[in-house]
């Protein structure tokens, strides 16, 4: 798993992060589970609180529901929607950045994407 978040956010947006990737990657689909706290505070080295507080986020927004004594599920239609906020978080939070330090260092777009090509 990768995370989108800068290495000064805290953990458990960072963990978010890393967990809404590998949804919108299909790695975890509608009605795929998602591991338990404790899996994955092992697999990744964190506090399973970290990680307990990161799964309420995606619970709080409506893209996963606890099933008591069963876990975690990513709900219909979660894949989707989390694409268009986080599509919308990097437009107003991130791009902004971006493009001013594309700006900053002088960089034209014919040399950003033959740079992607290369």
């Amino acid at each position: 798993m990768t995370a989108i978040e800068h290495d000064d956010s805290p953990v458990y947006m960072r963990l978010r992060a890393t967990i809404a990737a590998a949804i919108l990657r299909g790695e975890y689909r509608a009605g795929d589970q998602l591991p338990s706290v404790r899996a994955l505070a092992a697999e990744v080295g964190a506090n399973p609180l970290t990680v307990a507080k990161a799964y309420q986020t995606f619970q709080d927004d409506g893209y996963v529901e606890v099933r008591r004594g069963v876990g975690m599920f990513v709900l219909p239609g979660a894949a989707e929607a989390l694409r268009v906020a986080e599509r919308e978080r990097f437009l107003r939070s991130y791009w902004p950045r971006v493009r001013d330090h594309i700006a900053l260092l002088g960089l034209s777009t014919d040399e950003l994407f033959e740079r992607e090509r290369a």
